[in-house]
């Protein structure tokens, strides 16, 4: 009977130790150098049996960082009260957010209609990371009008939650008045952020906030990694 390959063996061991939980979801599996000690093979052998694991979705590879065991997609609902932290801390997993941007300046023409503005007028910009169980799902930008909420990013710093932030400026609620959901590629800087490859599949919401008064509260824009989330969207 003709043995089987020594990388199909290596890979159907590593998938039997996912199988029997010593790598879990989002682990990170050690590196091809000790995969190949480990075994006694080279690391195109190494390689030769992560890549199937990788085809086949059971694993997924990050540029600079190393190869993960998949996680299952985030459900994450569009309704007319998306609230980032409680979505995710329903499923059982840890949200987190961090902060790569909070400046005021100008808004452009695309902000001014989106937060009915006149041209020119002064706006808070907060870019960050959305984070699951400390993997980056989702780049976002939010736009607020400024001369409305002085005290936003001073907010933003603090909490890290718009949520938080827009009730500390007197904003008690805010609801999606609008949402526009098309399918992307990620460029560079991106790809950098989300840790995926250039040319990745990336989700994009473009939304409009309104708060209870009817007027825009907020202009955001997320860049979903596609293979991190489930996008569903939910009647209130």
């Amino acid at each position: 009977m003709p043995r089987a390959p020594i990388w199909k063996a290596i890979s159907d061991t590593l998938l039997a130790e996912i199988g029997e939980g010593h790598y879990r979801p989002g682990d990170r599996l050690p590196t091809e150098a000790q995969l190949a000690a480990r075994f006694g093979v080279n690391r195109h052998t190494v390689r030769h049996a992560l890549a199937g694991l990788i085809e086949s979705g059971l694993l997924h590879a990050r540029r600079g960082s190393g190869v993960f065991v998949a996680s299952a997609p985030q459900t994450y609902p569009l309704s007319r009260r998306v609230r980032f932290h409680q979505n995710v801390a329903a499923s059982g997993r840890t949200p987190s957010r961090k902060m790569l941007r909070l400046e005021t300046r100008a808004c452009d023409t695309r902000e001014a209609e989106a937060l009915n503005l006149p041209p020119g007028a002064m706006v808070h910009v907060v870019e960050g990371l959305s984070m699951v169980d400390d993997t980056a799902l989702a780049v976002f930008r939010s736009v607020f009008p400024a001369a409305r909420l002085p005290g936003l990013l001073a907010e933003m710093e603090k909490s890290g939650s718009v949520t938080v932030a827009l009730i500390a400026c007197g904003v008690a609620d805010y609801t999606r008045a609008s949402t526009r959901l098309t399918a992307t590629q990620a460029r560079a800087t991106m790809a950098l952020q989300l840790r995926v490859p250039e040319g990745a599949p990336i989700l994009r919401s473009v939304a409009i906030n309104h708060d209870p008064e009817g007027q825009p509260i907020e202009f955001g824009t997320t860049w979903f990694a596609g293979d991190r989330v489930e996008l569903t969207v939910t009647p209130d």
